[in-house]
Formats: C-alpha cells, structure tokens, sequence
C-alpha cells in the first residue's frame, strides 16, 4: 500500500511539473507608432485595449506606453496570439504600427491631436501634449 502511494504521488508531482513545463512563457514586443504622441491618444488606446483584452482571451497581459518615443510595448502569450495580430489591433483602433498604416476608418475618428504629423496632428509648438490637462 505505501508503495501504491509513493507511486502515486511521485505520478502526480511528475505531471503537475511538466505541464508547468510545457506553458509557454510572455514574451515582449516593442511597437513604434507615429500617432501616439498625447494623453488624449494614450487613455484612447488604453481603452480599446482593454477591451480586447476583457473581450476575448487574445493572449495581451499587459502594455506600456511611452508618449514622448511614440512607443507601446505589449507583453503577451505568444501561443494565444501574435506580434502581427497585436499591431492589426493597433491598426484596428487607428493608430499606425510599425510600417503598418492604421484603419482608414478608425483614424478618421480620431481626434486631430491624435492624426500623424503630416495630417497636422501631433504637439503643437510650445504646447506639450504628452502631459493631461490639470481640471
């Protein structure tokens, strides 16, 4: 009997070890986009990304943007999703990824301050946007 027992417990130690083994582990991917530049554009995406987030179980645990690189990295599980499908969720809530262009839709809703540079949006000169506003 104790055997039985030894052996068992051996077994269940042994299985629960490799299926820890076997999760993969969150990895980092460092995204430029050259229309995140406010806080108006960061509250925006942080809220599309929660939803993605709340609504499906994509894989996004968490992400951190720096307004003044026009960056966001994003830590995921890459066997739930992808670096590609992380940018078209960027694209998809109108903002650029890389090379990869936003929505046309998506960015038309954007508000001005959030369009890229050459569409006028972006810091105005001598006002820093990155900073909210004190109410």
């Amino acid at each position: 009997m104790k055997r039985t027992i030894y052996f068992l417990v051996v077994f269940i130690l042994g299985s629960s070890l490799c299926l820890r083994a076997q999760q993969p582990r969150p990895e980092w991917v460092t995204i430029k986009s050259a229309n995140l530049r406010c806080w108006e554009c960061k509250e925006r995406l942080d809220r599309y990304l929660l939803l993605e987030k709340d609504n499906t179980d994509n894989g996004i645990l968490q992400w951190k943007i720096n307004l003044l690189q026009g960056e966001i990295r994003v830590q995921f599980l890459p066997d739930r999703t992808t670096a590609g499908a992380i940018k078209a969720a960027l694209n998809n809530a109108g903002f650029d990824a890389d090379a990869e262009k936003a929505e046309p839709e998506a960015y038309k809703k954007l508000p001005p301050v959030c369009k890229r540079a050459e569409d006028g949006g972006g810091p105005q000169k001598g006002k820093p946007c990155h900073i909210p506003p004190v109410n």
